[in-house]
């Protein structure tokens, strides 16, 4: 059966939607408990975040990161969907996709007929141009507090050092409002950035991203040469850090999801059968959100299509199941859609009209396999 090889996140013990909470809870913030045992003695905590860095990956390509491989091995469950949007949410609302409500990559919003893209924060497809941030504000598609707010409220600077391109966009309004922006620029500069936001407070919590990881794993794929040359350059970013972190600090190095790389594709445009019923199909190749005129119908034909290793879900069996977190509001059961489908296997269901470039990408995620849903928690103190 697929579903032997899916997990269900350890959503409360030891998910990404843990960790800050308990970051918080270190530095001295109320309202919360250290979730993850961290028991941090500290001011100062940067979590860098490395798009793309599975921790079956880490573990297989571990002589090119000899500095993370050298701090005490755990690790987290990304979340359901195992997906950058949903990820960089989830750590930075520390709350489940059923709560913050970005359940995907791509889902419908009640009340639009085109596809939101919650990464670029926009609609997809054909129609008139529509100002996303506008027509659908971040803090009202995700209304809950975000740890930067609770930290700056609770006498913590919160800073986040990250690429231009995330400053003040959808998704980093939806997820880490609240807090200071500083643009990385480079590498170097990165490094430079989260060093002086450190020291720029008597306590301060920094986040920063680096996103090369993840752009060369979808495409090479995560077992490439590239690959491990990439992560030997994050390696060198997390040494550097470490290596000049003031006292009293830590440094926590996590990800957003692994990958998979893709060998079966089974293309929704061209298929004869799959489209029957269906309305939009959202989501990505490993973690589909099926929106149906019958989702019965599309259930069975799906499943006989697709096959043993590929779950195919009702909206209510995936929540029943926990994929979503042990709390899924209403408006994020809105978004989910009326069937659910992840593969276990090597395949995904790609889009070769509509996604031309996804259907290509090497590594693919999005799904509950291990390899997909299990980040490295590393920390070292100073």
């Amino acid at each position: 059966m697929s579903d032997d090889l899916l997990l269900t996140p350890r959503y409360g013990t030891a998910a990404l939607s843990d960790l800050l909470p308990s970051v918080l809870t270190c530095l001295g913030a109320p309202g919360d408990t250290d979730r993850l045992g961290l028991d941090l003695d500290v001011d100062r905590v940067c979590v860098l975040l490395v798009d793309g860095l599975g921790a079956h990956a880490l573990a297989a390509a571990s002589a090119a990161a000899p500095f993370l491989t050298s701090l005490p091995d755990a690790t987290l469950d990304a979340g359901f969907p195992s997906t950058t949007a949903t990820s960089l949410t989830t750590l930075g609302t520390g709350l489940p996709s059923g709560e913050h409500g970005i359940v995907g990559y791509c889902m419908r919003i009640p009340g639009e007929e085109r596809l939101f893209n919650s990464l670029r924060w926009q609609l997809m497809g054909d129609g008139p141009k529509v100002d996303a941030r506008t027509a659908y504000p971040p803090d009202r598609i995700q209304p809950h507090p975000t740890v930067f707010e609770r930290a700056t409220a609770a006498g913590i600077a919160a800073v986040q050092v990250a690429p231009s391109y995330q400053d003040g966009s959808g998704l980093t309004l939806a997820g880490w409002r609240g807090g200071a922006f500083r643009t990385a620029y480079s590498v170097g500069d990165l490094v430079d950035g989260v060093l002086t936001a450190l020291t720029s407070a008597p306590k301060t919590l920094v986040y920063t991203y680096h996103s090369e990881l993840d752009t060369t794993g979808h495409a090479r794929g995560p077992a490439s040469r590239a690959w491990r040359f990439e992560l030997a350059n994050v390696d060198r970013i997390a040494a550097e850090i470490a290596a000049r972190l003031p006292p009293r600090s830590a440094l926590i190095v996590t990800a957003d999801h692994g990958m998979v790389e893709l060998r079966e594709r089974i293309d929704f445009d061209t298929h004869p059968h799959l489209p029957d019923n269906v309305t939009a199909l959202g989501g990505e190749p490993r973690a589909r959100h099926v929106y149906t005129d019958g989702p019965a119908a599309v259930a069975d034909t799906w499943r006989d299509v697709l096959g043993g290793e590929f779950s195919v879900r009702t909206r209510d069996e995936a929540i029943e199941a926990g994929w979503f977190g042990p709390v899924v509001t209403r408006d994020a059961a809105a978004r989910i859609g009326d069937l659910v489908v992840i593969a276990s296997g090597d395949g995904g269901v790609v889009r070769s009209g509509a996604e031309p470039m996804q259907s290509m990408m090497v590594g693919h995620h999005g799904s509950l396999t291990a390899a997909e849903l299990r980040v490295p928690l590393r920390i070292h103190r100073a």
